[in-house]
């Protein structure tokens, strides 16, 4: 690509296999890179991705960030540090009687997020391993009440005896966790007082403290303690490896900070307090980055797939909108930590394949070979059998230009693997093992959107599909079949679509508090005037932070936009569902309805008409704000349509592939160069530097005016699953 304009914006996602990165300038252009992760370095992987990328732009890395006015990190490295449990070493002081909840947690958050044999087998469970050690916890005299009312005062020479006891530990972060302090946070204010005074004395104020009040003041207290135990324990880690990435990018002529990506959408600098809701940033690019065609295409229900090279991640946006998980399960924790709702299972082209010597029964991940040492066909020390070795094998994946010829694959080591480890074993041929172990992936996917949309209550006739990731392309025929979609897509950045999503979202900050307010059914007008004026209070209170903390990050007042949110939900019900108020103070009476009604559009959208409960009446635990600013993003040029045949430059000859149980003449096609109209017929592979898409005899895909690509089924037999 000729340069168009001067870059200014640089988006990085560093997942488990595949770093990608992506380079927009100010006129909204851009260009993709991608590599290999470097778990031990990931500045060597990011960079390596980064070069892949400014080659199209004729620039070396000194003169991109001399120009570059914004850089964001995505990733996975806070998620890493938790579930490898390398984070820091942790105090907890807590309320006396409190001790060992840290311990018990809640019986749902030792169940969620583990795979169907340690549901099944309850004898052999073991439940997650705390992040805190039961020594080092220590209670003090306090109560705060239900009502936010201290009934017994802090004991100050507890909290005193108790610091002293953690460091004689060896702790290098002190959490203060206090019964209902998102109501009254007098008692954990106080306690950071001390506990700061005693590190001052003992020299020791290298050690952070961590109110949890300050880290998520809302209820449900097993929540908010892992919030604030997730702060300390792997934020803290996390902050040291982000600050090294952003001094490798100063290095080399960058002036600002580096930003990373929220767990509910948007950006926010790696400086930011409550660094722990950046914890999943890396699928969230993906879901911002659906939201964001989505409007280009008009399309208001889409189904977001992403298939890297470890993990199969499926979101939905319906009428817009992308639901919020005010309370996911994450590495085993239930959180206080309001996340862009998204499933996920182990599955991905890096995907070990195991056959159990005994049974013969087959096993796919969840485990998978990442970067290092890889799949069988890097030759880079892999020695499982993985889903990359079955493409390689039939013929799928181009062996010299995998990463545009970054790394070169080995078929034939390919193919040992598959014979030893499968095809052998089973009695049957190499060839109809490897796709046999394609057809199981794309059921296990399949599986997973069918029972995503089906929780959601969604009509899948009248969702679009995006199918993308490194990944995604290649399987996106197989792991579509048998399901009725309005349409599927995939893209030309697919390999890269996460990096991209980062960087259409917005400068923004998240805040909550909780309330407790209810609204009968028919109320009295002083009740609903009740209601708004507590409502405007703490939106006033939040508001009053997020000018605060906008304006310490350089953000002028007239350039911040506030949305109001409400979390509400029928009197008796168990969860909320969060919307956006359409005012910003409740005035009257009629504002009121205003917020209900809105509240309630949505809870038809998203939960259907049959369960609305209107006769309750409603309750509303918590209030919340966004603040977000706007900067520049990818802008997508539109084309006039071609004629159906690809030009003559695009074709880059044949190559024979596997399908339907023998061999096939696939035609190559260059997916840069395809252009819009253009149509292209199975058995075909579209290549590119940073994905494949595979196209299945009675297949075809054609290029849109933005030149998506479109998947489209020929046959009824292959559509219905044959």
């Amino acid at each position: 690509m000729a340069r168009a304009g001067r870059p200014i914006v640089l988006g990085m996602d560093a997942g488990g296999t595949m770093t990608d990165t992506i380079v927009v300038d100010e006129h909204g252009a851009f260009t993709v890179g991608k590599a290999l992760t470097t778990p031990q370095d990931e500045t060597v992987g990011f960079f390596g991705s980064l070069d892949n990328a400014i080659g199209y732009w004729d620039l070396d890395q000194q003169a991109l960030f001399a120009n570059l006015e914004l850089a964001i990190y995505a990733g996975t490295s806070m998620l890493n540090t938790l579930l490898q449990r390398r984070g820091t070493k942790l105090g907890l002081i807590t309320t006396k009687g409190l001790e060992d909840d840290v311990l018990k947690g809640r019986g749902t958050h030792t169940w969620k997020s583990y795979a169907y044999s340690d549901r099944l087998h309850a004898v052999t469970h073991v439940p997650p391993q705390p992040l805190v050690s039961r020594r080092c916890v220590f209670g003090v005299t306090e109560r705060v009440d239900a009502f936010g009312e201290a009934v017994i005062p802090l004991y100050e020479h507890e909290v005193i005896a108790a610091t002293t006891a953690l460091l004689a530990k060896g702790v290098e972060a002190i959490v203060i966790h206090f019964l209902f302090s998102y109501l009254n946070d007098a008692h954990e204010l106080a306690a950071e007082r001390i506990v700061k005074s005693v590190l001052r004395e003992k020299g020791r104020i290298d050690i952070g403290v961590f109110p949890g009040s300050k880290v998520r003041p809302v209820m449900r207290e097993n929540g908010r303690l892992n919030s604030a135990l997730i702060e300390a324990y792997a934020a803290a880690p996390s902050r040291r490896h982000l600050h090294n990435m952003e001094e490798a990018e100063k290095a080399r002529g960058y002036r600002y900070d580096l930003q990373t990506v929220l767990a509910y959408g948007g950006l926010c600098n790696i400086r930011y307090s409550r660094l722990h809701e950046t914890l999943i940033s890396g699928p969230v690019g993906g879901i911002m980055g659906g939201q964001y065609l989505g409007e280009l295409l008009g399309e208001k229900n889409i189904i977001l797939t992403d298939m890297g090279g470890t993990s199969f991640d499926i979101g939905a946006i319906t009428d817009g909108y992308i639901p919020v998980d005010a309370e996911p399960t994450i590495a085993g924790f239930t959180l206080n930590l309001p996340t862009l709702s998204l499933e996920s299972i182990g599955a991905g082209a890096g995907s070990y394949i195991r056959l159990d010597p005994l049974t013969k029964k087959i096993q796919l991940g969840p485990e998978g070979a990442g970067a290092s040492p890889g799949p069988v066909c890097f030759d880079r020390g892999g020695t499982t059998l993985t889903i990359t070795d079955c493409n390689v094998l039939l013929g799928y994946v181009n062996p010299d230009n995998f990463l545009g010829g970054q790394v070169k694959l080995h078929p034939a080591l390919a193919l040992a693997a598959v014979k030893e480890q499968l095809a052998d074993p089973l009695g049957v041929e190499p060839y109809e093992a490897a796709a046999a172990m394609l057809e199981i992936l794309g059921i296990e996917a399949r599986d997973a959107i069918r029972g995503a949309a089906g929780i959601r209550g969604l009509d899948t006739t009248e969702y679009v599909l995006f199918s993308y990731g490194g990944a995604g392309p290649v399987h996106a025929f197989e792991y579509t079949r048998g399901i009725d979609f309005k349409g599927i897509a995939t893209f030309k950045f697919a390999g890269a679509f996460s990096a991209l999503g980062t960087t259409v979202g917005d400068f923004m900050r998240r805040y909550s508090k909780s309330v407790h307010l209810y609204l009968a059914p028919q109320p009295a007008i002083e009740a609903k005037f009740a209601v708004g004026k507590a409502m405007n209070a703490v939106w006033a209170e939040l508001e009053g932070e997020a000018y605060a903390e906008m304006a310490q990050d350089g953000v002028p007042r007239e350039q911040v936009r506030l949305e109001h949110l409400v979390m509400m939900r029928y009197a008796g019900q168990l969860n909320d569902l969060e919307a956006v108020s359409p005012v910003a103070r409740v005035s009257s009476p009629a504002d009121l309805d205003a917020v209900v009604a809105v509240w309630e559009q949505l809870y038809e959208r998203i939960n259907r008409r049959v369960s609305k409960y209107e006769a309750a009446g409603y309750q509303v635990y918590e209030l919340g704000l966004i603040a977000r600013t706007k900067k520049v993003k990818p802008v997508f040029e539109r084309h006039a349509l071609k004629g159906e045949t690809p030009p003559q430059f695009a074709f880059k000859g044949e190559r024979r592939c596997w399908f339907d149980g023998r061999w096939w003449d696939a035609q190559l096609w260059d997916m840069d160069t395809l252009e819009a109209g253009n149509v292209v017929r199975g058995p075909a592979i579209v290549e590119a530097p940073a994905t494949t898409l595979v196209v299945p005899p009675g297949g075809r895909v054609r290029l849109d005016e933005w030149e998506f690509l479109w998947l489209e089924r020929a046959s009824a037999a292959l559509h219905e699953g044959r």
